[in-house]
């Protein structure tokens, strides 16, 4: 059986400026990963290393600014293979900024524990980086959760 992820988070940015951090590999590591190969049309390969979690999968829809849909998936994980799960992202003009809508579907139990912990993380730092503010070194990447 398998669970969905859901928040969102106010983000004082517009929504042209938010989806940017979704699909430039630059902007993407400034909140979340080390590195990343992005090709950011439909069918194109997202690929991005997370403090040693390699991310695989592609993108599956853009309608830029309003939607970005991926495939999300990990290297070397039998639960959650490459691509083998949903990410969407939908953002929508609110109170001057934008609203992201995350929903993280498709993941098993264990996977789900662990993405109710991480995207929390991951998208304040978002909000910081698109909100024009440096987030700075993820901590996580030398004291990760337990």
């Amino acid at each position: 059986m398998s669970e969905t992820f859901r928040t969102s988070i106010d983000i004082a940015a517009t929504q042209e400026e938010v989806f940017d951090y979704f699909v430039r590999p630059e902007l993407l590591v400034r909140w979340m990963g080390d590195f990343a190969r992005l090709e950011a049309s439909a069918g194109g390969l997202f690929s991005v290393d997370i403090n040693g979690v390699l991310i695989r999968g592609h993108f599956v829809r853009l309608e830029r600014p309003n939607l970005v849909e991926i495939a999300w998936g990990e290297a070397g994980n039998a639960a959650m293979p490459p691509g083998a799960t949903r990410l969407v992202v939908s953002l929508a003009p609110h109170a001057g900024g934008t609203r992201v809508t995350l929903e993280h579907g498709g993941l098993v139990a264990v996977e789900a524990k662990k993405h109710a912990v991480g995207w929390p993380h991951f998208i304040a730092r978002l909000a910081l980086a698109a909100g024009g503010t440096d987030p700075g070194p993820d901590p996580w990447k030398t004291s990760p959760p337990q």
